[in-house]
């Protein structure tokens, strides 16, 4: 008897393995994929500006990462006591301005010559909803606590997002026109926005996806991480406590399908070698002195040594 409809998921046709360079953008559901390549020690790097939750800012991050950019003090403002800077996330925020735009220059360069670097780019979508600055008229990646009445809320079209897809993938391929990207939309329910904004925000993004989908360019495919929640696990006990993001469960549960999707099987003896290390890392002895324990730490040693004789991007 069956007591879920299983999504189907198409196997991509550039599948992940240790060999591939992963940049991940995106909503806060892409930093938990990218906790899990990262738990399984493959190369990837995850959110240069922090958190972004809808395509202007990931468009914005890449145009500006290959085009070259630098942040000047006009890309800054101060407030409640620290600059920041309405293009990256608050995590970013400095007490001091050149800190800052450093920071902000350095991050730039690096991811540049990351999305040159990349087979992969994972992008994850959160929301259509956007603020727009009303003194600049710039629509804003955070608005950093700064007061509300100064900013105009707005949702975008379907057409606007598929203009902002396009000139993203034209960005990315414009200095790596082999890497493969992935987009998927975010599983977490933007409640705040309100019940029917929220589905009528997802609708949008998954519609202007599939428009840019649907031209059949063999290096973009679409994870449906949205549609696996909504429809596989509808249930809240696979939500947190907040009944808005994935728990532990779901969030594991949407890896295992993305895995066997989307990384080459060749890449599963070394992931669960990796898993290995990792859980007796996290091995707490009873005797730390003892010598099954000593035998222990030495056996893990060489297991980590030959790992990382074989990846040697490998940092345990």
């Amino acid at each position: 008897m069956q007591f879920r409809t299983p999504v189907p998921i198409p196997k991509s046709d550039h599948l992940i393995d240790y060999n591939s360079k992963i940049v991940s953008l995106g909503s806060c559901f892409a930093v938990n994929m990218s906790e899990k390549l990262d738990y399984y020690k493959l190369q990837n790097v995850c959110n240069p500006f922090g958190i972004l939750f809808h395509p202007l800012a990931i468009e914005k991050l890449v145009n500006f990462a290959v085009s070259g950019k630098r942040f000047t003090e006009s890309d800054i403002f101060y407030h409640n006591e620290r600059w920041h800077c309405f293009d990256a996330h608050s995590d970013l925020s400095n007490s001091n301005k050149e800190t800052l735009l450093e920071s902000l220059n350095e991050i730039l360069i690096s991811t540049s010559r990351q999305l040159r670097e990349a087979s992969h780019v994972i992008i994850t979508y959160g929301t259509s909803w956007v603020y727009r600055n009303i003194q600049s008229d710039a629509i804003v990646a955070n608005c950093h606590k700064v007061p509300q009445k100064q900013f105009r809320k707005e949702l975008l079209s379907v057409g606007e997002i598929q203009e902002s897809i396009a000139n993203t993938l034209k960005f990315i391929h414009s200095v790596n026109p082999n890497c493969s990207v992935v987009f998927t939309v975010s599983p977490v329910r933007h409640i705040k926005d309100g019940f029917v904004e929220n589905q009528w925000s997802k609708s949008n993004l998954i519609a202007a996806l599939h428009q840019i989908i649907n031209c059949q360019l063999s290096i973009i495919n679409y994870f449906t991480s949205y549609e696996i929640m909504m429809d596989e696990l509808r249930d809240y006990r696979f939500y947190a406590e907040d009944m808005l993001h994935p728990n532990q469960v779901a969030i594991d549960y949407i890896w295992e399908r993305f895995k066997e999707t989307n990384i080459a099987e060749t890449a599963y003896e070394t992931m669960d070698a990796v898993a290995t290390i990792q859980k007796s890392l996290q091995h707490r002895p009873f005797n730390p002195d003892s010598e099954s324990h000593q035998k222990f730490e030495a056996n893990l040693q060489d297991k980590i040594s030959k790992m990382v004789s074989q990846y040697s991007f490998m940092k345990f």
